[in-house]
């Protein structure tokens, strides 16, 4: 009798366990009945202080960096000025590349910056000067039309070497109560010296009384400067230009240009 109550009872547990099985689906296996986030505070809660490095999306930040934002916006198309000036410097022979945009606050700003290593007639920009294109565009045709005639006129040899001490600096005028220099705009350049192609070096200081070749070459300069700048300042306007020449598109109301 025992034997046989023993054989009942273990016959009953296997078929409620038959049973049990046979009513549970896939579906509640692989979908939990608990709302989580909702019903569950201890799974839903976000971790604290360093338990977040321990969550599955600090951890993919951490192995995957996020990218600093850029200052121009993905996919900023240039404007078509822009892109007109960069035709017309790849016409006149202009050796350039395009720079990301500058941004040191202020008016220190170029939205689309070139940066110059070589002007028309293969004439190396020592060092690369850094401007707008306006003002690469301005200070390539000039060099063109102006200088290179001027220097084969005076001294029957072609320019080599164009050396530059400033281009884009954030900077103000001097003594100008804070007035921002064409310079911090990339809309100026100042030029200390003119190598020539038959070694001649021509320092752009002052010549002395004598140097009739020079000084002529340095008075075409600064004329011939007047129709494709706004401001040209050379040696004899002030102390702070003795030694170099500055050329700017500054833009001015009704058309000013300072020549001098």
């Amino acid at each position: 009798m025992r034997r046989r109550a023993r054989l009942a009872t273990a016959l009953g547990v296997i078929g409620a366990g038959a049973l049990a099985v046979s009513s549970c689906t896939a579906s509640d296996v692989l979908t939990p009945r608990v709302d989580v986030g909702t019903q569950t505070a201890s799974v839903g809660a976000q971790p604290r202080g360093l338990a977040r490095l321990a969550s599955p999306s600090a951890m993919m930040s951490v192995g995957y960096p996020r990218l600093q934002r850029p200052f121009a916006e993905p996919g900023a198309q240039m404007p078509a000025s822009e892109t007109d000036c960069r035709r017309q410097l790849r016409r006149l022979g202009v050796t350039f590349r395009d720079l990301a945009p500058i941004n040191d606050g202020g008016a220190c700003r170029i939205d689309w910056p070139v940066q110059v290593s070589g002007l028309p007639g293969s004439i190396d920009m020592k060092p690369a000067a850094t401007l707008s294109c306006d003002m690469a565009l301005a200070f390539a045709t000039w060099t063109r039309k102006e200088l290179t005639p001027s220097a084969r006129w005076r001294y029957l040899s072609g320019v080599k070497t164009i050396h530059q001490g400033s281009s884009y600096s954030c900077r103000n005028i001097r003594r100008s109560g804070g007035v921002a220099s064409e310079h911090s705009k990339g809309n100026a350049l100042d030029v200390m010296r003119i190598e020539l192609r038959n070694g001649r070096d021509i320092d752009v200081r002052k010549p002395g009384w004598f140097a009739f070749r020079e000084r002529g070459l340095l008075n075409n300069v600064r004329a011939g400067g007047c129709q494709y700048f706004t401001t040209v300042l050379g040696p004899g306007y002030d102390a702070d230009h003795a030694d170099h020449f500055h050329f700017d598109i500054k833009n001015r109301r009704n058309g000013y240009v300072a020549c001098r």
